[in-house]
């Protein structure tokens, strides 16, 4: 990856962003089916809806997690380096409509149990709690409180592995999608804006190598939303959100709506 001289002059944070933000090529909803979207999702009256495969979020990510993404770092002394982060799923929700939901577990190949492994009478709330505590983090809602504004929780995953026991989010996503094929299936649309990941990125290596660098330690965690009903939206100085000017055909910019850090220094 080429960087020009304006590059230098973000801060080492801003081009952090700009190259661990995926952007995922859309495709163009039938118009048949704009008519059936939930209406409380996405209330846009638009002639032309645009959509993302969860596959194709995921497909972002595969180089990244083989080879870290480069991100360009200025140090305090004027020096210039590429540092290399690799991204490792932290935690992900899933809320989709009912029908969705049926339509999956029609599909899954072992059908009912993989739909009926977490079935409980506890509340929703009791079961994001204990979740959070869980060893294996999974839990599944089969259907149990209808709920038109949230959805209905299709999947959710909290990591619980220390750091060095983790797999790149790459692998993560394979290896859920086994038990949630709706992983690689499901599209923006039909996801609730309830939906979301957090993405954790850890430092590999940088290049120029050769010497140890305490000011590249940092790590990062990413928030970012699944649903196009925050699609194409960005916020403003005030507090509030505008819809951004996206040319029809651009790939979709899933901008973390959310950041946290560990051992940052500086900017």
């Amino acid at each position: 990856m080429v960087f020009g001289k304006g590059s230098m002059k973000k801060s080492n944070l801003d081009r952090f962003l700009h190259c661990t933000t995926p952007v995922v090529p859309p495709q163009s909803l039938p118009k048949t089916e704009i008519r059936s979207l939930n209406k409380i999702w996405h209330h846009s009256e638009r002639e032309n809806v645009e959509y993302f495969r969860l596959s194709d979020l995921w497909d972002c990510y595969d180089e990244w997690s083989a080879y870290g993404a480069g991100v360009p770092i200025r140090l305090t002394n004027g020096e210039s380096l590429v540092q290399y982060y690799v991204p490792y799923l932290s935690a992900i929700q899933i809320f989709t409509s009912r029908s969705s939901l049926i339509r999956l577990r029609d599909e899954s190949e072992d059908g009912e149990s993989s739909f009926s492994d977490s079935y409980s009478e506890e509340s929703e709330s009791d079961k994001l709690s204990r979740s959070a505590a869980s060893d294996e983090g999974l839990e599944h809602d089969a259907l149990l409180h209808p709920n038109d504004r949230l959805g209905y929780l299709y999947m959710q995953h909290f990591e619980r592995s220390a750091p060095y026991a983790r797999v790149p989010l790459m692998d993560k996503i394979n290896e859920l999608a086994q038990r949630y094929p709706g992983l690689m299936s499901l599209r923006s649309v039909d996801l609730s804006p309830a939906s979301w990941m957090a993405v954790a990125w850890y430092p590999i290596y940088h290049i120029p190598m050769g010497r140890t660098i305490k000011d590249l330690s940092t790590c990062f965690l990413t928030y970012h939303t699944l649903s196009s009903s925050f699609q194409d939206m960005e916020p403003e100085e005030n507090g509030g959100e505008k819809e951004r000017t996206r040319k029809e055909g651009e790939g979709v910019t899933l901008l973390p709506f959310g950041l946290a850090t560990y051992k940052m220094q500086g900017n």
